[in-house]
């Protein structure tokens, strides 16, 4: 079994202590390009997952030792929104309910169908991809704003809901060719090409309510 899961988006862990289960779906994933990670234990999945983010998890309800609802709890107290297929030979509706309101991206029964599987873990690992990319666009957002100075602040946030560079510069008390000068600073530093683009970074980053927008100059 595996030891070290790797960094790949396209990373299915299957957590099975049926050896012969895990195997089938470790080779059926892989027979469609599919990089998997297999574990018996769900213990020692946990272990090696470490605080990696890519991917999704095949998981099995019922292991000895760490069940795999209990391997759920974990992955959610560390943090780690991994989606997860839940196997199960015995999906008795109590275990269903639960593992869906704790936040399951599927649920199958053993024994399943093979195109099943497949097409449930091609739809985790994409939901989790963009979810991830949107995460990624925030932060970016996030970091190029921080790299404006107080001033290109102060000049960014009027900018963003739509204020005329004299209405800001009235309302900083400087002249006009001043914020014309701060806001083509500001467009650059953000990478942005057009007005729209810069009311668009504000309110991704929670800096700008869209009921905040001058609707007119």
């Amino acid at each position: 079994m595996s030891d070290q899961p790797a960094p790949d988006t396209n990373t299915v862990y299957v957590v099975d202590d049926d050896d012969g289960m895990l195997e089938s779906t470790q080779w059926l994933l892989e027979s469609v390009g599919l990089n998997v990670q297999a574990y018996s234990d769900g213990r020692k999945f946990l272990d090696a997952l470490g605080d990696s983010r890519g991917g999704c998890v095949v998981l099995d309800v019922r292991m000895p030792g760490l069940g795999g609802l209990n391997v759920q709890e974990e992955l959610q107290k560390r943090g780690i929104e991994l989606p997860i297929i839940f196997v199960s030979g015995h999906a008795d509706v109590p275990i269903v309910v639960r593992a869906f309101k704790s936040g399951a991206f599927d649920f199958i029964e053993k024994p399943f169908n093979e195109q099943l599987l497949l097409d449930s873990v091609q739809q985790a690992l994409e939901a989790h991809q963009h979810s991830n990319h949107l995460q990624l666009g925030d932060e970016r957002t996030d970091a190029l704003i921080t790299t404006l100075t107080r001033r290109e602040r102060d000049v960014f946030l009027p900018m963003a809901q739509g204020y005329t560079s004299r209405e800001i510069a009235d309302q900083l008390g400087v002249g006009v060719k001043t914020i014309d000068l701060y806001r083509a600073r500001v467009m650059k530093r953000l990478g942005a090409e057009r007005l729209p683009d810069v009311t668009g970074m504000a309110i991704t980053a929670g800096l700008l309510d869209p009921s905040n927008l001058r609707t007119e100059s």
